[in-house]
């Protein structure tokens, strides 16, 4: 274990290195925020009551105060979460043990939506009760929800859980309006049955034992996890996170020697051997393995290029259930929330402050793969992610397809 809290000490100090100021980070993610479509909905009561109540939120949790937390949001007696699926990260399982924990009922919206449409429903719901409480964003769209608007107004409220001061600084906005609740690198999961050799680098999928066995979670013209992709393929083909073109070309050579299919892979199709090979997060891969015990599914981080991101929980401004947002995100920075996200086989937030203190099981770390692989990953900040997405969105439907 000393080895692997070694190397995550490591990997902390160089992603606090890296750490862009505020005011860059919210220059450049204004266009994200301008990208949001914004609908009309009904009004109801909630945002008199709402008013009535914000006198009183606390925009920080202490041991004083937890709890009010706690009885006010038993009060509230109910969630509303947005895109979390129950495989992912095991939300499930982190869901459920909340509602058992504190009595509140969840209502989990659109689970398979994206970070575009869990701040969409902010803004279109914001008078209705079936509003959204709290997002899990992407880092964009995450920034996107602290930029406001032309009247003043933000998406996200700000509140800093009580395990504040042990979330890395470079994961959250130092004035509490979101912070990163856990990462995944990029992986090769595989059918060990349909697959061999097992890849164990990019260039390894070149190989014609991989004929028509390669695919990814989505295209990157829509989906994080292949854009994820198409930034670790750039890291180990000569590119950067600056430079993403290397990336493209690599998938176009993939699919020129027809190794890479355009099938978006799946529970399904993983399940089914529809794809042999998944290029997709580590989290969503190694649970996979877990899942579907009869295909022999494998996963291995790539040696050659170790691309990470990480989302970030928020409350919106708008929540109908206030206090309620804030005992969830108490729970998710707890050890308990924090252990289970890595039961999941996501990295947590406060995962440097756990490892220091020795609490968490080797079982949970041993169920990762090689912690020396882990420490090369890279990040790539908001200006990088929307330069990439620009130069995917111009050279990839020619040179690789949908």
């Amino acid at each position: 274990m000393e080895d692997y809290e070694a190397q995550e000490v490591e990997f902390w100090r160089r992603l606090a290195e890296s750490d862009m100021s505020r005011s860059q980070m919210l220059r450049r993610s204004a266009a994200a925020a301008v990208g949001l479509t914004i609908l009309s909905a009904p009004g109801t009561a909630f945002a008199a009551r709402r008013s009535l109540a914000g006198s009183s939120l606390p925009t920080a949790g202490t041991a004083g105060n937890f709890a009010e937390i706690v009885a006010n949001a038993k009060k509230e007696g109910h969630l509303n979460t947005i895109a979390l699926p129950p495989d992912w990260a095991n939300y499930g399982e982190i869901m459920s043990t909340f509602q058992s924990k504190y009595g509140i009922k969840i209502s989990n919206a659109n689970p398979d939506g994206s970070s575009a449409e869990e701040n969409q429903a902010i803004e279109s719901l914001k008078s209705n009760s079936r509003a959204p409480d709290v997002v899990d964003d992407g880092p964009a769209f995450a920034i996107a929800g602290t930029v406001p608007n032309s009247s003043g107004q933000r998406l996200f409220t700000p509140y800093k859980v009580q395990e504040w001061n042990t979330i890395p600084r470079a994961m959250k906005d130092t004035r509490g309006y979101y912070y990163g609740d856990y990462w995944g690198v990029i992986s090769f999961g595989y059918n060990s049955s349909l697959v061999n050799p097992a890849p164990t680098s990019w260039q390894d999928l070149l190989k014609p034992a991989y004929k028509g066995k390669v695919a990814m979670n989505g295209s990157p013209l829509t989906a994080g996890a292949a854009v994820a992709g198409v930034f670790a393929a750039a890291l180990a083909n000569g590119g950067s996170l600056s430079n993403v073109a290397p990336g493209v070309d690599f998938f176009q050579k993939l699919k020129q020697v027809g190794n890479y299919i355009p099938v978006q892979s799946t529970p399904q199709t993983v399940a089914s051997g529809q794809t042999p090979i998944s290029i997709d997060w580590d989290y969503l891969n190694l649970g996979y393995a877990k899942e579907f015990p009869a295909a022999n599914w494998k996963v291995a981080v790539p040696s050659d290029g170790v691309y990470g991101a990480y989302y970030c929980q928020a409350i919106s401004s708008y929540a109908p259930h206030p206090w309620a947002a804030r005992l969830w995100e108490e729970f998710l920075y707890s050890d308990q929330g924090q252990l289970l996200w890595l039961k999941g086989y996501s990295h947590p937030a406060r995962f440097q402050d756990l490892s220091s203190r020795g609490v968490i099981p080797k079982s949970l770390l041993t169920a990762l793969p090689s912690a020396s692989l882990y420490a090369k990953v890279k990040f790539a900040n908001s200006g990088q992610q929307t330069a990439a997405k620009n130069l995917i969105a111009q050279q990839w439907p020619s040179k690789v397809g949908q």
